[in-house]
Parts: structure tokens; C-alpha cells; sequence
């Protein structure tokens, strides 16, 4: 099977952990930043994680060295228009980006120049390739949280024009919920759609609060919804989509392999699941790489494929046009 031409949807995937390494190098050349080495090569293996962290916060270790040279609106836009140049070249007919403004005013840019990057890329790759995206912003949740709201307010400006959702990120905390029942209420109120991570490492209490008390749509990872039932149930009724994301959750020891993850279980027992890349520079991968390892592993049918395709459109915080687009992709 041709897994390049299979059309894909990714709607789980960091901007900040999809770097090109050569363009690392370029930005600090232009941004007269010194990196420990000009070799792309060296680059990339300070990009990319052990394929066995000794945890998530190591994995998240791997986003400084982009975020350093991520301070100009040139950069942003620049990485935001070869994310999706890159997806769009494996066939992924659908893209959305999640990343963390806050992350992003080292140098003193403003919320709104930092969102408009972003979105300017994107929708230049639009114009020139054949794919469609949005951006959801993305809330630390080990970050202070004086200025969450202002994230959500500059965001405003662009819904409904390349930015959809609000998102919590970062390391996972038990309980953290609770914490941000008022900023998801503000982002709902605003217009945002929800998804949050949750479920990652270990705790399902966190999947069942996000969408109990947060309102989320989608989660982000939820595979350990496994083993707390009630988080399984709610996930299961309320036909909340998870955003899986396989060679992740094994380099972060979310599983211990990928044959124990547990995507096809949920599939099988009618769990909405989506396959995503989460970071393709941090893990080193591609959209047709989750898809054929997913696929290999599970001994997944073409069938099943676009029955996870269909769920990915369904469960995309795009327009009905564009879903409807998208559908067309369907034998």
C-alpha cells in the first residue's frame, strides 16, 4: 500500500516542534544568534528526542533550541508557511497548528503580530499547495496566568480567519483542571473551540475534568482514559474525539511500546480516535509515517483507514466547506 498518497488529516502538531533544522541555522545566521553548531545534521540531533525520553519534561526539552530563533515575525511566519509546505507535500489535505503565543515575546512582540505570523504563513501555503488549515493557541499551563486572557482577546481578531480553538499544553499536572475553569469559560465565551492535553501521563482524572469542567471537544493524547472508567465512559457518550499521537506517546513513555498503545482498542470498542504527529521535527516523523506504522501494527484495513479519516473530518474545527471538501477525499 502507497501510504504517501493516502490523503491524511493532522490535527494534532506543534509549530514549534515541526521545525526544518537548516532553517534553524538561517534564522540565527540572520538573527545573529550563536548556535552550538552550523552542521544540519547536529542541528537536527539536538532537535530531535531520544526515541525513549525518561519522561515528557525531557521531550519538551527539544523546543528550546527553536524557540530561540522564533522571536521575529519573519521567523514565525517563515516556519508557519514550511509546516504546512511540508505537510502539504505528503499529501495531509488538512492541518491544524496549535502553539504557545506566550512563548513567543522574547523581543518584545506583541500578541497580535506573534497570532497574524503565524496565520500569514499559513495561508500563503494555502494559496500555493493544495491544503487547508487553522491554527489553535496554545496556554502553558506551568506558565504564569496574568495574561491567558490576553492570549484569548488578541486570538479574537482572527477567528473564523486561521485561528479556532483554545488549548492547554505542557507538562501535566494532576488536578490541573480546575485551575483554568474560568480561562476556558472566557474562551468558549469569546468563540473558542476547546481541546485540551490531557491523559498523556498516566492520570484519566485529567481527561474527564478537561471535558467535565473545561468543555473540551477533543483531548489531546487521552490514551489514559484506559484503566478510569468514568473518564472512558464520558469520553465514549459525549463523542469526544482523540487527538492520538502513537511515535509520541512512545518516545515519552506515555506507552511503553506501540504495540501497547491503545488506538486500535478504542477504534474497535467505538472511541472517536484521530492519528496525528504531535512534533514531526521533536519525533521525528510524518504524517505517513503514524499513518503506516498505525496501520503495520494494528493490521489496520484501508476501511478502518478512512473510518479514522471520517472521524478526523468530523471532528475538525474547520468549516462546513472545508469538511465538505474534504469528504471528497473518501473512496
Amino acid at each position: 500500500m502507497n501510504h504517501f498518497d493516502l490523503p491524511k488529516i493532522d490535527l494534532h502538531c506543534h509549530l514549534d516542534g515541526s521545525v526544518r533544522p537548516q532553517t534553524i541555522i538561517d534564522l540565527a545566521r540572520r538573527q545573529q544568534l550563536s548556535l552550538p553548531s552550523e552542521d544540519v545534521e547536529q542541528i537536527k540531533s539536538l532537535m530531535i528526542a531520544p526515541e525513549t525520553c525518561q519522561n515528557l519534561d525531557q521531550y519538551l526539552s527539544r523546543f528550546d533550541l527553536p524557540l530561540s530563533v522564533m522571536q521575529t515575525e519573519e521567523a514565525i511566519e517563515r516556519i508557519s508557511f514550511e509546516l504546512f509546505e511540508d505537510a502539504a507535500l505528503e499529501n495531509v489535505k488538512y492541518l491544524e497548528v496549535r502553539f504557545g503565543p506566550l512563548l513567543h515575546m522574547q523581543k518584545g512582540l506583541e500578541l497580535e503580530q506573534i497570532i497574524g505570523s503565524a496565520v500569514r504563513g499559513m495561508q500563503r501555503a494555502e494559496q500555493q499547495y493544495d491544503i487547508r488549515g487553522n491554527y489553535i493557541l496554545s496556554i502553558l499551563r506551568t506558565m504564569p496566568k496574568d495574561r491567558i486572557n490576553d492570549v484569548i482577546d488578541a486570538g479574537t481578531r482572527y477567528l473564523g480567519k486561521g485561528v479556532v480553538a483554545f488549548d492547554l499544553a505542557g507538562s501535566e499536572r494532576s488536578g490541573f483542571c480546575h485551575e483554568f475553569i474560568p480561562y476556558a469559560q472566557y474562551a468558549r465565551d469569546k468563540g473558542f473551540r476547546v481541546t485540551i492535553h490531557a491523559g498523556e501521563q498516566g492520570d484519566g482524572q485529567n481527561v474527564h475534568d478537561a471535558v467535565a469542567l473545561l468543555g473540551a471537544e477533543r483531548i489531546g493524547h487521552g490514551i489514559h482514559i484506559k484503566g478510569h472508567p468514568d473518564a472512558y465512559h464520558l469520553v465514549k457518550e459525549q463523542s469526544v474525539a482523540l487527538e492520538t499521537c502513537p511515535s509520541s506517546n512512545v518516545q515519552t513513555k506515555a506507552v511503553t511500546s506501540l504495540a501497547t498503545h491503545p488506538v486500535k482498542a478504542f477504534h474497535k470498542d467505538g472511541v472517536l480516535i484521530t492519528i496525528n504527529t504531535d512534533n514531526r521535527t521533536v519525533s521525528n516523523t510524518t504524517m505517513t509515517d503514524e499513518v503506516r506504522k498505525v496501520m503495520a501494527e494494528f493490521g489496520l484495513t484501508l476501511e478502518e483507514y478512512f473510518e479514522i479519516y471520517r472521524v478526523s473530518v468530523d471532528n475538525a474545527f474547520a468549516s462546513d466547506q472545508v469538511k465538505t471538501e474534504l469528504l471528497r477525499h473518501l473512496p
